[in-house]
């Protein structure tokens, strides 16, 4: 499972024109699964992501989680994650997850956001999204679980 998290001002999400997810904030997170991953997986990676401590402090140090800012999440699902570039010039996306397992993670996930952490919003699986941010910093994380 890979996660990446942009720490934003703010951020959101549109689907044929109509804004469905947005956030003040806190984090954007790009979400991948592979068929290997499950639910353990994601909730090493929840737990990991929601106790980083990559917000700036009063004295600017990155030093504060999720919770001591009242951030909020924008949780995408982007099997694009799992692109393989090692031949030729176009990705192959054999390696990540089926749409029916990647979307009931993805489900999960949200749900397990949603008991921790106060203002969750998301994307539409499978959709077309346009998705806007301020990163702030910039600051971007990447979370693979295979390096947890």
């Amino acid at each position: 499972m890979r996660f990446v998290i942009q720490r934003v001002k703010h951020a959101s999400v549109t689907v044929e024109g109509e804004v469905i997810g947005k956030i003040g904030r806190g984090y954007m997170v790009l979400i991948g699964c592979c068929d290997a991953d499950d639910e353990a997986v994601a909730d090493k990676m929840v737990d990991k992501m929601i106790k980083l401590r990559i917000n700036e402090d009063a004295a600017g140090k990155t030093n504060l989680s999720l919770a001591d800012v009242d951030g909020g999440l924008l949780l995408v699902s982007q099997f694009t994650l799992y692109a393989n570039c090692k031949k030729g010039n176009r990705p192959s996306f054999v390696d990540a997850g089926s749409p029916e397992h990647a979307n009931a993670l993805y489900e999960y996930i949200i749900e397990k956001c949603r008991e921790r952490v106060p203002v969750v919003e998301t994307g539409s699986f499978g959709a077309e999204m346009a998705v806007e941010l301020v990163n702030d910093g910039p600051f971007t994380i990447v979370l693979d679980s295979e390096k947890l």
